[in-house]
């Protein structure tokens, strides 16, 4: 087998876009760097100093203040991880099998269905009517379903997925039913297999919706043992931004809250986890935003 000649037109291309892409993730990574510079650097130095690439004042008093309480902090990434795997594993199935019917043509009230998913997306009872409707009618105060249940089913992800569901070729689901296979059989041993690539993406947006959640803690959460990770951190620098005003007013010297670099090393412990997670779907996820972008 003869190999393929490169010309000097092709290598001058290669290089230039090698060149082009190290320039682009160099600047995709400076911010990451200045944040784990800054949030191992003093205050005074952020203060005074502003930010660098390398620590001018290397300190860890941010992250002693962190883990002061390294029990709350493991406990709070324990609820953060175990509603981001719930949330997620169940809103998955949740809209997949939702994508699943509507995308079959003989569904007779699809259209009308796919309708109403998409008038929720126009209309809605706002915070209000929500969180009345959570607490009096549902009793989700200090409940995890709370956390959970806002975030399990996205319309958009919903119409994305059925596109998903709509490639697959309908000669297989018939050939399923002419040997017996019910609707739910179908859709477990056939239809949600071949969805790796946009059970990947949807799942990683759903993921990162899930552990960056702080709001619904805040309105439906009210003890520390159920804090999720994001809230915990959130919690941390509000009461250390209020000592910090209050000894400032009273004219007490406070060198103990590093407010900063406190900032920068809470972004460094919530995003950790995710960076670690996002290579493993990165090839589903690069080829699930392929297909559901272009369909041909």
């Amino acid at each position: 087998m003869r190999g393929i000649r490169i010309t000097v037109s092709t290598k001058v291309f290669n290089m230039t876009g090698w060149f082009f892409i190290s320039i682009a993730t160099l600047v995709c990574l400076f911010p990451f760097i200045i944040l784990v510079s800054g949030s191992f650097s003093s205050d005074q130095a952020i203060r005074f100093h502003g930010y660098s690439i390398l620590p001018s004042d290397f300190s860890l008093d941010a992250y002693k203040v962190i883990f002061r309480y390294p029990e709350k902090v493991m406990r709070a990434y324990g609820v953060s991880i175990f509603i981001t795997i719930t949330g997620t594993v169940s809103g998955l199935f949740l809209i997949t099998m939702t994508a699943y019917v509507i995308s079959r043509k003989s569904f007779k009230y699809r259209n009308i269905i796919s309708f109403y998913f998409y008038l929720t997306t126009l209309f809605n009872g706002g915070m209000v009517c929500t969180y009345i409707f959570y607490i009096r009618y549902l009793h989700l105060k200090n409940n995890f379903l709370a956390l959970i249940l806002p975030g399990m089913f996205n319309v958009f992800y919903l119409l994305i997925m059925r596109s998903f569901v709509g490639a697959i070729p309908q000669a297989l689901v018939e050939s399923a039913k002419i040997d017996g296979a019910g609707e739910f059989k179908i859709f477990l041993r056939i239809v949600f297999p071949l969805l790796p690539s946009g059970l990947a993406t949807i799942g990683l947006f759903m993921a990162l919706e899930y552990w960056n959640d702080w709001y619904n803690a805040m309105l439906y959460i009210s003890s520390s043992a159920m804090f999720p990770l994001q809230y915990m951190l959130y919690d941390l620098l509000m009461q250390a931004q209020s000592v910090a005003a209050i000894a400032s007013q009273a004219g007490v010297r406070v060198e103990a809250l590093p407010t900063n670099s406190l900032k920068l090393a809470m972004a460094v412990i919530a995003t950790g986890p995710i960076i670690l997670l996002y290579p493993f779907v990165q090839k589903y996820f690069i080829k699930g935003v392929t297909i559901g972008s272009v369909k041909g």
